[in-house]
């Protein structure tokens, strides 16, 4: 994919410099989730304080080739109202936004990214991205649990990302379908990797 095409250079700069890190922190996380696995002490639905803490301060960015593919799902439905379950550092959320931006310069008219994160200091390091990538003006970043942040988004949704730990993509999703506008697209991450607790 010719990321030109996609993004300008500020961003573009950005995203590597934050995918670099992502990728840092890869071998730190597997270390870690297989020594819990091997212990038999991991709750794979509901983390607790220590696994929590430990992703306190990890991207778990979508993968670059997934989240090129949801800017070219926005382009393509001219999305101007995304949601996005599990922002994290905001690495995804630049592209959703830059889609949305060129959306509104194709098209005309408004358009908003309304994302969730549940971690201050998380949120805070993402508002911090989207300022330096120039796309703050189209991005709505909701702190808390998603059940009561995105308790009140208004109709009509044209795209969705969920990439949020499992237990939390029914209750997204419950929250967000009667706002889906025909036509919208719902994208999951992880749906292999966790196909059990995705099952619900």
């Amino acid at each position: 994919m010719n990321k030109q095409l996609v993004l300008d250079s500020r961003i573009e700069a950005l995203l590597d410099r934050l995918y670099a890190l992502s990728s840092s922190q890869s071998e730190e996380m597997m270390s870690y989730f297989t020594a819990r696995a091997e212990a038999g002490d991991i709750d794979w639905n509901a983390f607790d304080a220590a696994a929590n803490q430990f992703l306190s301060d990890k991207l778990v960015a979508l993968d670059r080739e997934k989240a090129e593919f949801c800017y070219q799902v926005c382009r393509a439905l001219r999305a101007k109202r995304v949601v996005e379950a599990g922002t994290s550092f905001g690495v995804s959320t630049l592209f959703l936004a830059a889609a949305v931006r060129d959306n509104i310069r194709a098209d005309g008219g408004q358009g908003i990214v309304i994302g969730t994160e549940y971690e201050p200091e998380k949120a805070k390091a993402a508002r911090a991205n989207f300022a330096e990538a120039g796309l703050s003006d189209l991005i709505e970043l909701r702190e808390g649990d998603l059940r009561e942040t995105l308790a009140d988004v208004r109709a009509p949704i044209d795209f969705v990302l969920i990439d949020i730990w499992t237990p939390m993509a029914r209750p997204a999703l419950e929250l967000i379908a009667p706002r889906l506008r025909a036509g919208a697209v719902v994208i999951c991450d992880n749906t292999a990797q966790f196909r059990d607790s995705y099952r619900g």
